[in-house]
């Protein structure tokens, strides 16, 4: 088989990258061994503006926002499926300390931070002292919309093979490369967390990071907005169905869900939700995250036949897009990646053994 770019995984990152690629006729095929608790299949797809105590703008927000609404209502219609929707977040301050820290913010006239006229209006289901401010525009991604609908068709088209991806059956050469019996003249990893132990790119700073989440049917909760008091209550595509999470783990004895997490979640959710729910599901996934907490981009400096796009992170609902479509670009029309993602950064130590 010949194609001209081989693909290995097919979650937030090969998905984008392929979609792109096909976008422009060029021909491809995916290397992917379906992991149910890949970090893609488990997050909640928020895309949030701001982060942390201060509500400061993440990195690229302003470029970001417009091109993910777009991009994934693009696919949404695409592959028919609702992939995209807005989701404001109601953002709960658990303290004084915390609100006064909100309005600061607000006098300050940063953007995508707003006081609501109105403190009343969500206390019929949620217990809060402290008032709440609004975060806008939010989206949530729907990936389990649209991660099995873009495989169904990478099945339909024969272009995804499952199963694990055996280094060792890779040859590189000044010409691309083979893999078995395919023939590319790029490979680009877009493998997630496994991307710390490849042997071309584990020397560049992953830093994986452990969530954790719970699922729940909440029956009555209006799933106009996402709810945010320390861990985010997050509406899913299913009607009364909804997903709270994540915790950030730096430091971690095994990936398996733990039940210190459900328990703590349970004793928040019952002191700050009025109404009734149940809890459907426990999941815990590792997110391939980086030290600088910036993407890997680009291709080896060794081995230019041999590309990466990971190290996506906490914001890979949004970087993903953003950076795949810039590999893209960059295969296609030789345009340069943007020098904080590329990991030409990192040059000296790639070509370290």
């Amino acid at each position: 088989m010949q194609v001209d770019f081989l693909i290995i995984g097919q979650g937030i990152s090969g998905t984008w990258l392929s979609y792109f690629l096909q976008q422009q006729n060029r021909s491809f095929f995916i290397i992917d061994q379906q992991n149910p608790n890949a970090p893609s299949r488990l997050a909640a797809g928020i895309i949030n503006p701001v982060t942390g105590r201060r509500h400061v703008e993440v990195w690229m927000a302003n470029e970001l926002m417009p091109f993910v609404w777009e991009a994934y209502t693009a696919m949404g219609n695409t592959l028919q499926v609702k992939a995209i929707s807005h989701k404001d977040i109601i953002d709960f301050f658990p303290s004084p300390q915390m609100r006064l820290s909100f309005l600061q913010r607000v006098e300050e006239k940063a953007n995508y931070v707003s006081v609501p006229a109105e403190e009343n209006q969500y206390r019929e289901f949620f217990n809060y002292d402290f008032g709440f401010g609004a975060i806008q525009p939010v989206y949530t991604v729907h990936l389990e919309n649209i991660l099995p609908a873009w495989r169904n068709t990478l099945i339909r088209q024969q272009q995804i093979r499952e199963e694990e991806f055996d280094h060792t059956d890779l040859t590189v050469s000044p010409d691309g490369i083979r893999y078995r019996d395919i023939r590319a003249s790029r490979i680009i990893f877009c493998d997630g967390t496994v991307g710390s132990s490849n042997p071309f790119f584990r020397n560049l700073p992953f830093a994986p990071n452990k969530g954790e989440a719970l699922t729940l049917q909440i029956p009555g909760l209006p799933a106009s907005h996402i709810y945010k008091r320390g861990l985010s209550l997050v509406p899913l595509a299913a009607e009364g169905h909804w997903w709270i999470g994540s915790n950030n783990q730096w430091e971690f004895d095994n990936p398996a869900p733990t039940a210190l997490f459900k328990d703590s979640t349970l004793r928040n959710l019952q002191q700050w939700l009025k109404i009734p729910f149940e809890v459907t599901g426990h999941v815990a996934g590792i997110r391939p995250a980086t030290l600088e907490r910036r993407p890997f981009v680009g291709f080896h400096p060794l081995f230019p036949a041999v590309g990466i796009l990971n190290g996506m992170g906490t914001k890979g609902c949004s970087l993903a897009p953003y950076f795949a479509r810039e590999m893209a670009n960059h295969l296609l029309l030789s345009r340069p990646i943007d020098t904080a993602a590329d990991i030409s950064r990192f040059a000296r130590i790639l070509q370290r053994p």
